[in-house]
Order: structure tokens, then sequence, then C-alpha cells
């Protein structure tokens, strides 16, 4: 009989220590929800504009907002209190960011595109006014088209380049700067640019390889900053207009995993 009574005293305590264990892991939940509730748009919120963007009680959101602004994740000041994400923060997106490796986040997405097209793709990366080729799948097809790793090109000319420009911010005078020595017109340019914008992705025809079509779709990090493209190349014999039109909406979903694994907030 004393047996029984013990064995129930221990089971009652692993209940208790599974409810503790809930609690804080919804603690945790709830938490996370707070500092996911700040956007680039809206970096500053109140207790009121917290409250109708998380499911919490206002005690429990003081609680909370006391405890994430203690160890750092939080700073407040102002009247009525204005809360920002704090240092804390920055230093776990600082470990983050020094541990990216934009063609090891990009490889299962390339190779999903590359098993859909049956063409040579690959993933273009910002810098500067240029774009570097950092990951390519060559097609396995007889006839096909290749850039190669460490191939560098100015983001002006080329679908994977335009891509990119059509969203990076810059200036009517870099702009120039962009075309000086170039066959470019830049009024017409800047229409092209706003049509990639509107389309989500860029194409070229003959541009730089005779014979060769490419479709490119650019990425964004976590700040939303433009930082790169994808792109599918292939000769304008396999790549009608249909296809162009369906390997661009293939683009634009897989930019889309692309900027979300780069830490982009899926909107």
């Amino acid at each position: 009989m004393k047996l029984q009574r013990a064995q129930t005293k221990e089971e009652q305590k692993d209940v208790g220590q599974s409810e503790k264990s809930g609690d804080s892991v919804r603690a945790v939940e709830r938490a996370l929800d707070i500092l996911m509730a700040f956007t680039a748009d809206r970096s500053d919120l109140t207790v009121a504009e917290l409250l109708k963007r998380v499911d919490l009680s206002r005690p429990t959101l003081y609680r909370l907002l006391y405890t994430l602004e203690r160890s750092g994740f939080l700073t407040a000041q102002g009247e009525p209190q204005q809360f920002r994400l704090g240092p804390s923060v920055a230093h776990l997106a600082h470990v983050w960011t020094s541990g990216l490796d934009i063609a090891e986040l990009a490889r299962p997405i390339l190779r999903n595109l590359w098993e859909q097209t049956g063409e040579t793709v690959a993933v273009f990366e910002l810098q500067g006014m240029y774009r570097l080729c950092v990951a390519e799948l060559p097609s396995p097809q007889p006839l096909s088209f290749k850039r190669g790793v460490g191939y560098r090109e100015r983001i002006m000319v080329g679908a994977s380049g335009r891509a990119i420009l059509a969203h990076a911010d810059v200036s009517a005078m870099k702009m120039q700067e962009y075309t000086h020595d170039t066959s470019v017109n830049l009024a017409n340019y800047t229409e092209e640019l706003a049509r990639i914008r509107q389309r989500g992705y860029a194409t070229s025809h003959d541009e730089l390889l005779q014979g060769a079509t490419a479709i490119a779709a650019p990425f964004f990090n976590t700040t939303g900053r433009v930082a790169g493209s994808l792109a599918v190349f292939g000769p304008s014999a396999r790549l009608n207009a249909g296809r162009v039109s369906e390997y661009g909406e293939l683009l634009i979903v897989s930019a889309k995993e692309m900027s979300e694994a780069l830490g982009l907030r899926a909107t």
C-alpha cells in the first residue's frame, strides 16, 4: 500500500513538472511573438500598438516586456513608452549574418529550380555595381550555356544584373555613372527597370551570349534590400515565350524562398 502511494506522489510530481515546463514554453513563445511584432517600417511600438499585434493580456504583456528589457532584447523611452529592439538582438543578428553563406543557403533552392527547368541555374550576389556568380548548376543537356562560379559582370547588363538593379537604391547621378561609356538610352532603360519591378523578373535575349536567353528574379536580405538574383540560362531555341513566362514565375517563387532564408519575413 505504501508503494502504491509513493508511485502516486511521483506521478503527481511528474505532472507538476510537465505543467511548469509547458508554462515555460508558452512564455518563450509569447516573448518571441513580441519580438516578431517589430518590423522594418514599425521599429518603435507602444504598449497599445503591441496589444493589437500580439494575443496577450495587458498584465502578461507588461511582465514579458520587463523581462525582455532587463535582458537587453528591448529598450524603452518616451512617454508613452516606445519600445524597440535592443542590443541583445543586434548581437544575435551579428552572429547570424557573420556565418551566412549565400551559396550554401541557395543550394537546395537552386537544386529544385534545376530539376524543374533542366537548364543552367545560378545565384548572383550583389557587389557594388557588379554581380558575382557564387553558385551554378550546369544544364545536363548537350546544348546549353553557363557562366561559371566566379563570373563577374556589371549589373547594368544581362537579366541577372537588371533584376538586381531594378530594386537597388541607385540615385540618378549613380545611374548616369553606371551608363557612362555605354550605348544605353537612360530614359528607355529606366522604363525597362520599372517593367521588371512590375513583372517580378528580368529577361535577356542574345545580350551577353549569342543564341542565349536568360531569366532572373531578385532576392532580398533581412532588411529588405536587394542582395542578388537567381537566374536560368538556356538556348533561345528551347526557351520560347511560354517557357520564359513559366520559368519567370518559378524564379519569383524561388527568389522568395531565398529571401526568407536570408531572414526576410514573409508578408
